[in-house]
């Protein structure tokens, strides 16, 4: 009986469950794409090899017995798991189910990721997505381990390039984030080194954002702020901006989600004589690696945000 019962097929625990929850032979057997005669056939099979009676025939119908009750229940939750796998299966190969992990820097995932995993969701709600935001360092030590399907991010001039297609994506620029009581909100165009006495927060060095703000500072014959908080922590330094005359570098993309409805921040954005650039990111991929469905889908809807 147990081997019997171990090499039941699908289409048996299918018909089982058909007969317990319909409970006419005719509707179980129409439900499975089955005859009424094989269908019967099928099910007495059963009962024969097992030697127990599955279903009670009644005039009314057909009835599950205990041993029914204890094979139907079972049968029920082997459909149910192969009828998802199945479904499962067919989102995986088309992408609308599936899973994606992605990276990116702050302006990439502001500016281009999120706005892409948004396009994706809404054509394919089951997609289960991963976003890391964080440093290109960080992003490029995952991508090398098998992290990340692909980042937004930089490479660094120890990274190994090669073994990645690579992709134009965007740039940023720094901003100068303030509240709008600090001392020099509304004094107009201001040069660095004449804010170089207040307290600042930014990362750490080695990053893009501190790197493009020391060039910057060294053009303008100054040294780089003394009072200095380092950290990438857009809560912290919304923290610091609320209890403090910090002047916090943010990237425009951290500046225009803060400003902008439905936030409103009540901060301000210092004028300086002129724009201070960071590197391009990219779109970074490793070519040995086939992407899933899902994560060719997003790589796409990037490449849109990204062409617009």
């Amino acid at each position: 009986m147990n081997t019997f019962l171990r090499s039941l097929r699908p289409n048996q625990f299918r018909l089982i469950a058909a007969v317990a929850r319909l409970g006419k032979l005719s509707l179980a057997a129409d439900a499975c794409a089955m005859t009424t005669p094989a269908a019967s056939r099928m099910l007495a099979e059963i009962e024969t090899q097992l030697g127990a009676v599955l279903f009670e025939r009644t005039p009314k119908g057909m009835l599950t017995t205990p041993a029914g009750d204890v094979l139907s229940n079972q049968a029920r939750k082997l459909v149910h798991d192969i009828d998802q796998m199945s479904k499962d299966f067919a989102a995986h190969l088309d992408g609308t189910g599936g899973s994606v992990r992605v990276g990116a820097v702050t302006g990439g995932a502001l500016g281009v990721l999120i706005p892409a995993i948004l396009e994706l969701h809404r054509h394919a709600p089951l997609v289960d997505v991963s976003l890391d935001v964080a440093s290109s360092a960080q992003l490029m030590r995952g991508l090398e381990a098998g992290e990340y399907d692909f980042t937004l991010s930089r490479l660094g001039p120890n990274d190994n390039s090669r073994g990645l297609d690579i992709y134009p994506a965007g740039s940023e620029s720094v901003a100068f984030m303030v509240r709008r009581g600090h001392p020099v909100a509304g004094c107009g165009v201001v040069r660095l080194r004449e804010l170089r006495d207040y307290l600042w927060t930014m990362q750490d060095r080695g990053a893009p954002i501190r790197h493009a703000l020391e060039i910057a500072f060294h053009e303008e014959g100054a040294d780089i702020p003394a009072r200095l908080i380092k950290t990438a922590s857009v809560v912290a330094i919304m923290s610091m901006l609320r209890h403090s005359d910090v002047i916090a570098v943010v990237t425009e993309e951290v500046a225009d989600l803060l400003l902008s409805p439905p936030y409103n921040a009540d901060l301000v954005l210092l004028n300086t004589a002129r724009p201070i650039a960071i590197e391009p990111y990219y779109i970074l991929c490793p070519c040995d690696r086939l992407l899933s469905a899902a994560a060719q889908r997003l790589l796409d809807h990037v490449r849109d945000q990204v062409s617009t």
